[in-house]
């Protein structure tokens, strides 16, 4: 036998990163939503003056997971190609995306700074943009996963950007945390 692995061997290798990457990236991120307190129960962003493009909460909810586990899956493809040339510079990409995306809801949504997230949602996706090109002499079905997040990025950024006009005093608007005085 010349082949050192079958490709049902080489498939099976991909669905054990799959089924790491994919829950991990969800978990994580949905995580990072929660404790940010995001999306419309969050009293601070429910007093923003939002855009008439600003979608229903439910939309968020079904939006970010598909994502996340396109980014994992996108992720187990190249983690799979093992010995890739370039595959290291493609993941380092892709982490640091991964790690701007994951602080972006608690700039946003904790800290209250609009400004701030937009250059933060702007520089996650250049290096998306970046990551994918990385991503496609190694696998181009990696590549094509991360299009429709990159579509999504620039909805988000012009979203951010019409919030930020609209809204200059949005870091002051409510307080972080309701507090109650005693006495």
């Amino acid at each position: 036998m010349t082949e050192i692995a079958t490709p049902g061997q080489l498939r099976m290798s991909y669905l054990r990163w799959a089924l790491v990457t994919v829950p991990a990236i969800v978990l994580i991120g949905s995580l990072m939503g929660i404790l940010s307190n995001s999306g419309y129960d969050n009293r601070w962003f429910a007093a923003l003056d939002l855009p008439s493009i600003t979608p229903p909460g439910w939309v968020f909810g079904i939006v970010w997971p598909i994502l996340y586990i396109m980014l994992g899956l996108s992720l187990a493809m190249i983690l799979h190609a093992r010995g890739a040339r370039g595959r290291g510079f493609a993941l380092l990409l892709f982490f640091v995306q991964l790690v701007a995306n994951f602080v972006w809801s608690p700039l946003f949504f904790g800290q209250h700074q609009v400004t701030s997230a937009l250059y933060l949602i702007i520089f996650i996706l250049m290096v998306t943009i970046a990551t994918a090109f990385a991503f496609a002499p190694i696998r181009k079905a990696a590549a094509w996963l991360l299009v429709p997040y990159m579509v999504w990025l620039s909805f988000a950024a012009i979203l951010n950007f019409q919030i930020d006009q609209r809204n200059p005093d949005a870091e002051t608007l409510v307080p972080a945390a309701a507090r109650t005085q005693i006495g």
